[in-house]
């Protein structure tokens, strides 16, 4: 993921975003809280790839669609723009598809201790 872009100063300002590669743009990095802006392009995770954080994070599909697969659960979750997940530390999960007819936005929000 590419951080390096600056900040928009809209959520939805896709005018810097190369559609080729997911791109993390960090919004807020402060004591116990970090907040993204993240676009997807059709990215998912690796195959057989988990994220296993040590932080819980809460998720908002702004726009776009993405399915998430979290570990010991029989259905895959499909979110559309409103739906929000949070996402307990240590729970393993992974982004099975994201929208590649349009950008997913998200906002994902870090809780570290």
């Amino acid at each position: 993921m590419n951080s390096r872009v600056p900040a928009p100063d809209n959520l939805f300002d896709l005018s810097a975003v190369d559609p080729r590669a997911e791109q993390s743009l960090t919004l807020v990095d402060a004591e116990g809280v970090k907040i993204e802006r993240i676009v997807s392009s059709g990215q998912a995770s690796p195959p057989g790839f988990w994220y296993d954080q040590d932080f819980a994070e809460w998720v908002l599909v702004l726009a776009g669609s993405a399915c998430l697969r979290l570990d010991g659960e029989a259905a895959d979750r499909v979110l559309k723009p409103g739906d929000h997940l949070f996402i307990a530390a240590r729970r393993k999960h992974r982004v099975e598809w994201t929208d590649a007819a349009s950008a997913t936005i998200w906002l994902a929000v870090h809780l570290r201790r």
